[in-house]
């Protein structure tokens, strides 16, 4: 059984910004579970018994090596993947990564890139997730 196309994953995101609030991005690589080649807020899914919160931290620190401070819990989705048979209800935190530390590619499988980009610089093509994710923050930044 896999979670996401056997029954419903459960999965966390975390949206981290710079000094100059530019959003970080990674670009999903051919071993990631869906949405190859899409950039995208890091995160992954939650593991049984574990806090969302928690696999945000746990999840900013296996994919680029930072430990991360959640700020605050943005929304909850759907994450729908028609195409490739998949359901996810994902979370994504605010997030800032702890002073001194700089975002690696620690699994260089499932990621090819990650980069920092100005909101109105994003590039394409951007994850459901993602756009969802930015839908709302932009939203609340009014």
């Amino acid at each position: 059984m896999q979670r996401g196309t056997d029954y419903i994953g459960v999965g966390v995101g975390v949206m981290i910004f710079d000094e100059q609030g530019r959003l970080l991005l990674t670009k999903r690589g051919q071993a990631a579970k869906n949405e190859r080649g899409m950039w995208e807020v890091p995160g992954g899914t939650v593991d049984l018994g574990e806090r969302r919160g928690a696999a945000a931290i746990r999840e900013a620190f296996e994919e680029l090596g930072v430990d991360v401070e959640i700020i605050e819990e943005l929304h909850t989705i759907d994450h729908l993947i028609p195409d490739e048979g998949q359901h996810w209800v994902a979370t994504p935190f605010l997030a800032r990564i702890a002073d001194g530390q700089t975002p690696s590619i620690m699994e260089p499988e499932k990621c090819e890139a990650i980069e920092w980009f100005a909101l109105d610089a994003l590039p394409s093509p951007l994850s459901i997730t993602t756009r969802l994710n930015l839908e709302v923050y932009e939203r609340r930044q009014k």
